[in-house]
């Protein structure tokens, strides 16, 4: 027992290959996926026996269960052991289901599958369109345009509108991307005497006339964007801003003055990472940009540097400490890559921090500084191998921390602020062991406390309830709302 799948062309009978034509010949059963084929007129006035699985496009409640009866179908012919001919329009491969479900049903059935190349209306349409498929080109059936990506680059062929019903469904889709007169090409019963190939709006797509089982459409990849990236235009704000007759509150600023702005607008991107949000993201990195171009202006001024001296340093650093990219060293892994941009480092500036623990900047956060340090340490020894023992530091030390709150109140104070840094040191080790940033990682928490809390506040305002009139047991069902609430998105 065994089933050929073969495929009968895109449309005229001059497209289905010998092979092809041997096997339709060859006098097993012979079944078509639908005989509302263009070339099956000719099987019929050859003598070609066959079946077809028509009668079931009525029957069935949607593609998906019609595409499984066909495939139970071809398989119980096989089972009993007849050798079965399914023949499909265009090619075996492309866009169609039925092909896929058969395949893996006979795989888990053990019978043998043998499918015979052919030509799909792929090839037609390249050769009509002008199309080259190596400049990419995305294949979607109409059914399935929810499956297109947020950013497609290419062009788009979409297979399967074949009534005007799936037309309207496709334009509507399509419109959330293109916008209503992205210009799209409408072509119907390719390779065939009565070929149609209309360009058309998108809009107008339902509105069209013919639409039937051999219209596709295909639309042409979006321009991509010509102009070139420049920071020119910030630059030039950040100049006039500065200039007599300016603004007047940017021309007073001094880095030392700008200096905390950096800090909170460098805590906003952390904050658009950990919600996951691009268009956030997309503002606060523009806030951060804002505040280096800043920088630059100020220095620029005082004839220090300028904003392209900012990019050209930086540029000539990553090309010098990353010989195995743009150079000829070769490299094993990534940790092979942090040793030699640490040898590179010492090369560029020799003597300079003669410390292990030099060239951390003074004004860090404590946890971060933490880190550092105990990176630094690391790097000459001065570290453990593996976990096991910082997770001992953190228990000697929470231990030590409880024995110095047991102190008498005149003992108590500096002792358990001792303590408790020492806590707060070992549990950044221990974060370092395991690959986290405590910064980020405290920062997070403290979002999702904020996002929690304030959950709780607006229930209490929609209650018209006041925090004094609930219990901490009360108030924790609101917050395990709120953390549930977080888990279900």
């Amino acid at each position: 027992m065994g089933i050929t799948i073969v495929g009968l062309g895109p449309g005229s009978f001059k497209h289905i290959t010998m092979e092809t034509w041997e096997l339709l010949n060859g006098g097993g059963t012979l079944m078509l996926r639908t005989a509302k084929h263009p070339c099956v007129d000719t099987l019929v006035a050859r003598g070609i026996g066959f079946s077809s699985f028509d009668h079931l496009y009525d029957q069935a409640e949607d593609f998906a269960s019609l595409y499984q009866q066909i495939t139970t179908a071809v398989i119980e012919m096989a089972r009993q052991g007849q050798e079965i001919v399914y023949a499909v329009p265009g090619s075996p491969l492309v866009a169609e289901k039925t092909v896929e479900l058969i395949c893996a049903q006979a795989e888990a059935d053990r019978i043998s599958v043998a499918i015979i190349p052919a030509m799909s209306f792929l090839e037609v349409l390249y050769t009509k369109l002008g199309v080259d498929p190596i400049n990419g080109v995305t294949i979607l059936d109409a059914a399935d345009l929810s499956q297109l990506p947020p950013e497609l680059a290419t062009g788009l062929i979409i297979t399967q509108v074949y009534s005007r019903q799936v037309a309207s469904d496709a334009k509507l889709a399509l419109m959330e991307y293109y916008g209503d007169e992205y210009q799209i090409t409408v072509v119907r019963h390719l390779g065939l005497p009565e070929e149609e190939i209309t360009t058309a709006m998108l809009y107008e797509l339902d509105r069209l006339d013919g639409i039937d089982h051999l219209t596709s459409v295909y639309v042409p990849p979006r321009p991509t964007r010509s102009t070139p990236f420049s920071l020119a235009p910030l630059v030039d704000v950040m100049a006039q801003l500065r200039s007599p007759g300016g603004c007047v509150w940017d021309i007073e600023q001094t880095h030392p003055s700008l200096r905390r702005y950096i800090v909170e607008e460098v805590y906003e991107v952390l904050e658009a990472i950990d919600l996951a949000d691009s268009t956030m993201l997309c503002e606060e990195l523009g806030d951060l940009l804002l505040q280096i171009v800043f920088h630059a202006r100020i220095a620029e001024e005082s004839d220090e540097f300028t904003m392209q001296d900012v990019v050209d340093t930086v540029t000539e650093k990553m090309l010098r400490r990353h010989p195995h990219v743009f150079g000829e060293i070769t490299v094993q892994d990534a940790a092979e890559v942090v040793v030699n941009w640490e040898q590179i480092k010492k090369q560029e500036k020799p003597g300079e921090r003669p410390g292990v623990l030099d060239g951390i900047p003074v004004g860090l956060p404590a946890l971060m500084t933490a880190y550092k340090l105990q990176a630094k340490a690391a790097k000459v020894g001065f570290d453990w191998n593996d976990i096991g023992p910082v997770w001992d530091k953190v228990a000697e030390e929470l231990a030590e921390l409880k024995e110095a709150a047991a102190l008498p109140e005149t003992e108590r104070a500096e002792k358990t602020e001792d303590e408790l840094g020492d806590v707060l040191f070992a549990v950044v080790n221990l974060a370092r062991f395991m690959g986290i940033d405590p910064e980020s990682a405290l920062n997070r928490t403290n979002n999702k406390f904020r996002r929690r809390f304030t959950y709780i506040e607006d229930k209490l305002k929609k209650q018209k309830t006041a925090w004094s009139d609930l219990n901490l047991a009360q108030l924790d069902v609101f917050w395990d709302e709120a953390k549930q609430k977080e888990q279900e998105k």
